[in-house]
C-alpha cells in the first residue's frame, strides 16, 4: 500500500437530534459528527413509520383476490354437491 494517501480513521461519537449518542470509526475529520435521525428515532427502526395507500391500490388489490378466492370456493362448493 502506498503511504501517505489514505485518511485517518480515528473513533468518531455521533451525536443525533433526538439526544441519542453512540461511538463509530470513521474517516470524518472532526472527534463529533451531528446527525439529524439515528436508528433509535428513524420511524422504520422504531416501528411508527405508517405506508401510505396511494389511488387505492392496497384496496384494488385486496378486491381483485377477494374474487379469485370466492371463484375457487364456489369450484369446491360445487364439486363436492356432486
Amino acid at each position: 500500500m502506498k503511504t501517505g494517501i489514505h485518511p485517518d480513521y480515528h473513533e468518531v461519537t455521533v451525536q443525533c437530534a433526538c439526544g441519542h449518542n453512540f461511538k463509530t470509526r470513521s474517516t470524518y475529520k472532526a472527534n463529533l459528527m451531528r446527525v439529524e435521525i439515528c436508528s433509535s428515532c428513524h420511524p422504520f427502526f422504531t416501528g411508527k413509520q405508517k405506508l401510505i395507500d396511494t389511488a387505492g391500490r392496497v384496496e384494488r388489490f385486496q378486491r381483485k383476490y377477494e374474487k379469485a378466492a370466492q371463484a375457487v370456493q364456489a369450484a369446491q362448493a360445487a364439486k363436492g354437491k356432486k
